[in-house]
């Protein structure tokens, strides 16, 4: 199989997986951030169910490898710093995602339900990732 249908097969089951477990639903997330509230816990679940996988693969299945079962190497970052950039974007982030209830892959599972407040998500999403693209093409980050 190629790389691409592999890629396709696993975003397909991430999709089906937040789907299932209602990440797709921006109640869900603000539920979760709403401590003081009628808070919901689930999605600890489901943060805790891929922080799972991912220690197992990472920490088991990646060292037993030479390569990638599809693709020529790991794409494991080599910087380990906490710069400005990384820093700021990550906050912004955090708040975008507690305010709209929100993050890229719910997002894009959710496009097909046409829901307004879905596409305007979509739409500031690629909006903001098109001028970060603008800036970092114009403006470089320097890094030391």
């Amino acid at each position: 199989m190629s790389h691409r249908g592999v890629a396709f097969i696993t975003g397909l089951i991430f999709a089906i997986g937040l789907g299932i477990s209602g990440m797709t639903q921006p109640t869900k997330v603000r539920d979760f951030l709403d401590i003081s509230g009628a808070w919901d816990p689930s999605l600890a679940f489901v943060m805790g169910g891929a922080v799972t996988v991912y220690l197992l693969v990472f920490h088991l299945i990646i060292p037993r490898l030479d390569r990638p079962i599809v693709g020529e190497r790991f794409g494991i970052p080599s910087r380990r710093d906490l710069d400005r950039p990384l820093l700021l974007g990550s906050a912004l982030f955090g708040v975008g995602w507690g305010l709209g209830g929100l993050c890229p892959g719910p997002a894009l599972t959710s496009a097909l339900s046409g829901l307004t407040p879905i596409l305007v998500f979509l739409a500031a999403m690629v909006g903001g990732m098109a001028l970060h693209s603008l800036k970092t093409h114009l403006m470089p980050i320097k890094r030391d």
